[in-house]
C-alpha cells in the first residue's frame, strides 16, 4: 500500500473520530458534560496525548536516522568509486578494462536507485547484479603485482571494493524500512481516541469542524513525512543521487 493512501486513511480515521465524537456529546446526559466530568476527561485525555506526542517524535527521530544513515552511505559510496578508481588508474594501465566495467557498473546502480519501475526491488538483488560485484572483485584479485607499490595499490583497491559493497548492502537492507508497523497502528488508535475526545468536550460549529480537519491533516501529513523517510529509495522523500552522479562523471579520467 502505497504511503499517500495510509496518509489518506489515517486521516479519514481521526476526522471521522472527531466527528463521531461531536454526535456522542449531543448524545449524552448533562451530567456526564459536567465540569467534574470533563475536567477528568481532559487530565485522561492528556496523559494519552503527551505518549502519542512522545511515541510520534521517537517514530519521526527513528525514521530521519534511516533516511541520514542511508544518504551517508551512499555519499560515502560515492567517494570510493572515485578512491577506487584512482587506485585502479595509479595501479598500471592494465587495470584499464576494469576501470570501464566500474563505470558501466555504477552508471546501472545509479540508474536503477533512481528508477521508479515496479520490477526494480527484484532488480536490485539479482543474481546479475551479484555475478557482476563477484566478477569485479575477482578482476582485482587476478592482477599481477610486479613490485611493492603495485602489491600495495592492490590491497587497497581491495579494500575500497569491499567498503562499495558493504555500503551498497546497507543500502539495500534499509529499503523496506525499519518502523515496526504495530507501533504505528497503535499511534493512529490514540490519535482516533484523542480527536474523539476532543469532539465530545467540543461544541458543534463549523469552526470546530474545520480546526478538526486541520488537525486531523497535520496528524497524517506527519505519517505520511515518517514512512517517506523511512523508506529512502522510495517515494517523494527520496536520496539524492546527486553525489553519485557527479562522482560518476569523474571515474575513468
Amino acid at each position: 500500500m502505497s504511503h499517500s493512501i495510509v496518509a489518506l486513511l489515517v486521516f479519514l480515521v481521526v476526522s471521522l473520530s472527531a466527528l463521531l465524537g461531536l454526535y456522542i456529546s449531543t448524545r449524552l446526559p448533562d451530567h456526564h458534560l459536567s465540569d467534574d466530568s470533563m475536567s477528568a476527561i481532559k487530565l485522561s485525555i492528556g496523559l494519552v496525548a503527551t505518549i502519542a506526542a512522545l511515541v510520534l517524535g521517537l517514530l519521526i527521530s527513528s525514521a530521519k536516522n534511516s533516511f541520514d544513515a542511508v544518504n551517508n552511505a551512499l555519499i560515502q559510496n560515492a567517494a570510493n568509486m572515485i578512491r577506487l578508481d584512482s587506485v585502479l588508474s595509479q595501479y598500471g594501465p592494465e587495470t584499464g578494462p576494469l576501470r570501464q566495467t566500474l563505470k558501466r557498473n555504477y552508471a546501472d546502480w545509479i540508474a536503477l536507485i533512481a528508477s521508479n519501475d515496479a520490477t526494480r526491488d527484484a532488480r536490485l538483488d539479482s543474481p546479475a547484479i551479484i555475478g557482476r560485484m563477484e566478477e569485479f572483485g575477482r578482476g582485482i584479485e587476478s592482477l599481477q603485482a610486479a613490485n611493492d607499490t603495485q602489491r600495495d595499490l592492490k590491497t587497497r583497491a581491495k579494500q575500497i571494493a569491499d567498503d562499495v559493497f558493504t555500503a551498497r548492502s546497507l543500502a539495500l537492507l534499509r529499503r523496506e524500512g525499519t518502523l515496526p508497523r504495530t507501533l504505528m497502528f497503535v499511534l493512529v488508535c490514540w490519535l482516533a481516541v484523542i480527536f474523539g475526545t476532543f469532539g465530545v468536550l467540543s461544541p458543534r460549529n463549523g469552526t470546530v469542524i474545520f480546526a478538526f480537519l486541520i488537525c486531523a491533516l497535520c496528524a497524517s501529513g506527519a505519517i505520511f513525512v515518517i514512512l517517506e523517510m523511512d523508506t529512502p529509495l522510495d517515494g517523494v522523500i527520496r536520496v539524492s543521487t546527486r553525489a553519485m552522479r557527479e562522482a560518476l562523471e569523474r571515474l575513468g579520467r
